[in-house]
């Protein structure tokens, strides 16, 4: 196995790097306290090609590998992990159209949703269905040359700023299999959104509920098939896992990298607190805790990109192993820093707050155990033990 990048991989790390330093990280910490979401940024993104890392080449994406774009994730949430985060949703959410759209649809979007000047959300959770998101409750109605969608999504990213909605709503009441998934113009008459939430974290993207009251969609506008939509949406979510497990790598390293440069300046009782063995010790562990989810990361990535029989389990096992351990990072980041952590001078305390909710979104770090869990009481031949 040769775990170093390849020089393409190299280059890629480094373009991402360069945007972050550039683009995001002066702005980082404005946004953060205006609640600005930052289009012109996306927009940027979209001029080398991270508004469509991995949506194929024919449908206006540069057809990246996960592996690739998990690279280029990492580097994004270094310098702004909500925007990074953003930019996974938007990548999961456009892949799903690009794979599974209508040929009529596709010209219309593809294009603007490549280049960042146009956005999309996706819709999956409700009020009641969150982590049981196959009992969701959205329900779409097919009258002859359309639909009529009703119901409400909650918690959706980028409500009411993004210009397309890709959700999933109830065509039959047959569980799992009687979901379908839609593209939603959200400027469609009967959609009308909620109170942006006010959050802990990832507070330069809006989250806000999205009501929709008969609103009409055109039949081409299904993707893939009726009953396909919870395949659909669990299919995006193996990418997505990746890609957020990735957005906590990237934070929790800027995190470690600030520590290491704070302890050696800092001094207390007459040395720099580097000097002290506990100081060390908690810096060996944040690295070898943060080398050890970056390998996590990069093995799922690359079990989805060979379409690995066990590819979602090896997603599930690295979201809940980086989420977990790199927020664990950055408040031992905070910790170092004393005092200082914990005011809105360093960036130590956005860090913290902006990973926290990684464990919860793309499907609860409970529920990736569950899905752990099951795989491996299946197993028979013990495949994953191997």
């Amino acid at each position: 196995m040769n775990y170093d990048l390849t020089d393409d991989q190299y280059a890629f790390q480094q373009t991402a790097r360069r945007f972050a330093q550039q683009q995001l990280a002066p702005f980082a910490k404005e946004w953060d306290e205006q609640q600005i979401f930052p289009k012109n940024a996306f927009i940027e993104a979209g001029k080398l090609g991270f508004m469509a890392m991995y949506v194929p080449e024919n449908q206006k994406g540069i057809g990246l590998s996960r592996l690739d774009s998990a690279i280029i994730m990492e580097e994004l949430a270094s310098e702004c992990t909500s925007t990074a985060a953003f930019i996974s949703i938007h990548n999961m959410a456009f892949n799903m159209l690009a794979l599974y759209g209508q040929p009529s649809v596709l010209d219309t979007w593809c294009t603007d949703l490549a280049s960042g000047k146009k956005l999309v959300s996706y819709c999956l959770t409700e009020p009641g269905a969150g982590s049981d998101a196959a009992s969701l409750s959205t329900k779409a109605q097919r009258h002859d040359d359309h639909y009529l969608l009703n119901g409400t999504k909650a918690f959706i990213s980028g409500a009411g700023e993004t210009d397309l909605l890709i959700v999933m709503a109830r065509t039959s009441p047959d569980g799992a299999k009687g979901i379908s998934c839609f593209a939603v113009p959200a400027n469609t008459k009967g959609i009308s959104f909620g109170k942006k939430e006010q959050k802990l974290g990832w507070n330069n993207q809006p989250t806000a509920l999205i009501n929709f009251d008969n609103v009409r969609i055109p039949l081409d506008h299904l993707l893939a098939k009726e009953g396909l939509g919870f395949k659909l949406a669990m299919e995006g979510l193996d990418g997505g896992r990746i890609n957020i497990a990735a957005c906590s790598l990237g934070t929790a390293r800027k995190s470690l990298e600030l520590s290491t440069c704070y302890v050696k300046e800092r001094k207390q009782f007459g040395q720099a607190i580097s000097e002290f063995q506990a100081t060390q010790f908690k810096l060996a562990d944040m690295l070898t805790e943060l080398t050890a989810a970056r390998q996590m990361i990069r093995l799922a990535a690359y079990k989805l990109d060979t379409s690995h029989s066990d590819k979602a389990t090896y997603c599930a096992m690295a979201k809940r192993f980086a989420t977990d351990l790199c927020f664990r990072i950055c408040d031992e980041a905070l910790q170092l820093h004393g005092g200082y952590g914990y005011i809105k001078e360093y960036p130590l305390e956005r860090h913290f707050r902006d990973t926290r909710v990684h464990r919860i979104l793309e499907g609860t770090n409970e529920i990736m155990r569950i899905i752990i869990a099951k795989r491996l009481l299946t197993d028979e031949n013990m495949n994953l033990l191997s």
